[in-house]
């Protein structure tokens, strides 16, 4: 590892660790000041924000990246306003930090309190998504943890920008500015050192971006992670479906926005209502400028489809195609899903209340969804503020990792003098 880098990434180490003893020991007006602040400076810096992601953007456009990766990387006015509206939004969320989990006395008379904890220092390292600076920033700051933020290099100038507007947060709240840190360095070799040069300041690592590297983070960590690995996310539209119903969430799931993790891949068609459904779902999405793949039910359906081939069923096109297949009803695709699903997001479409208790149960997913487009796969349309990514994972955080889900817990014992026989 070169020796200025390493002496760069623990000075950030030490910075975080020294924030992060000052940030549990902050009241909640304190940090929801630095946040409200940083709104109003992510408003005010707009101008600069949008000027940095313009040449990102083309940066980006110069190395030929994908026109998915170009959504998740561009801002405009009104995403701008969205992350200043987000920061605000985990202002009105509670404060996790001392809240009482649970309680229980005894027969000894001991006490017991399980209470809420910040996790400590956390490291995140993204891609493509700007506006992850500043939704990682503020949920860290409102759970009591201290973060170091390393983002991609394709969207390098526009988290600096951003960034600098939750530094302005922090100073006017009197908070250190190791509290939020970005790495200032694109070389991928503080990636590795995040991971396993800094187990002395880095309490668990988050990764949000593409399967290669959450694959790396989870083979070289050598501290939690919290992974989100695919969101090879299903719509599964049963007999029972309303057919007007079905069409607006399949389009809506797909296309709404393809580049996120929460759209649909694959949309798979009970073949008792094929006469009925089929047809008219693969028209709507062709006429809309998807793509479509399917076996050869589908294909039967409309010259235009072409053949899916077995890798299909495993894909996060992130893009505008779908995979559609036609299946034996729910149980068939429950067992689809099982085997092809990355267990993030999957949603079935029926009136029957007994078919869809039977999906919800046993689909094995995060986020399992009746009725409603797989796209609100969202910590901000849950109520949350907004997120860090959507946990895959079964152990502490699963779905989408907020404010709470950045906490971890402690017992608060009380005696009268008590003493083990």
């Amino acid at each position: 590892m070169n020796g200025d880098l390493s002496d760069l990434m623990h000075r950030l180490g030490q910075a975080a660790l020294a924030a992060s003893d000052a940030l549990s020991l902050a009241d909640t007006a304190t940090k929801d000041r630095a946040l409200r602040e940083a709104a109003a400076a992510i408003r005010t810096g707009k101008a600069d924000i949008l000027a940095a992601n313009a040449q990102d953007l083309a940066h980006a456009r110069e190395r030929q990246l994908t026109a998915a990766l170009l959504d998740r990387l561009e801002l405009n006015d009104k995403r701008v306003e969205a992350m200043a509206k987000g920061l605000e939004d985990i202002v009105g969320l509670e404060d996790p930090i001392g809240t009482v989990a649970a309680q229980w006395t005894r027969p000894n008379g001991l006490a017991i309190l399980r209470v809420r904890v910040p996790l400590g220092v956390i490291g995140i390292i993204y891609e493509s998504r700007p506006n992850v600076t500043a939704d990682a920033g503020a949920l860290c700051l409102k759970s009591g943890n201290a973060v170091i933020l390393r983002g991609g290099s394709e969207s390098e100038r526009s988290n600096r920008a951003i960034h600098a507007c939750l530094v302005a947060g922090l100073s006017a709240a009197g908070l250190p500015e190791g509290c939020i840190q970005l790495v200032p360095t694109t070389d991928r070799e503080a990636v590795g050192l995040m991971l396993s040069g800094m187990t002395e300041f880095i309490d668990v690592i988050v990764p949000r971006g593409g399967k290669s590297l959450v694959a790396r983070v989870q083979q070289e960590a050598r501290v939690p992670v919290i992974g989100h690995l695919e969101g090879n996310c299903h719509v599964y539209v049963d007999r029972d479906a309303d057919l007007a119903m079905a069409r607006s969430i399949v389009l809506n799931a797909k296309l709404r926005r393809t580049g996120i993790c929460g759209a649909a891949e694959t949309l798979l068609v009970d073949r008792a209502c094929i006469a009925t459904h089929l047809a008219p779902l693969i028209k709507d999405l062709l006429e809309a400028g998807c793509e479509v793949r399917g076996d050869d039910t589908v294909r039967g359906v409309d010259e235009r489809v072409r053949a899916a081939t077995e890798a299909d069923w495993f894909t996060e096109y992130l893009d505008a195609i779908i995979a559609v297949r036609v299946v034996a009803g729910v149980d068939a695709a429950i067992a689809h899903i099982a085997h092809y699903g990355s267990a993030h997001t999957d949603c079935i479409v029926t009136a029957n209340g007994a078919t869809a208790a039977r999906f919800l149960q046993r689909v094995d997913s995060a986020i399992v969804l009746h009725n409603a487009s797989t796209q609100f796969a969202d910590g901000g349309e849950f109520g949350m503020g907004a997120e860090i990514g959507i946990s895959t994972d079964r152990f502490h955080a699963r779905g989408p990792v907020g404010v709470e889900q950045l906490t971890s817990y402690k017992y608060v014992v009380r005696g009268s003098g008590q003493v083990r026989a």
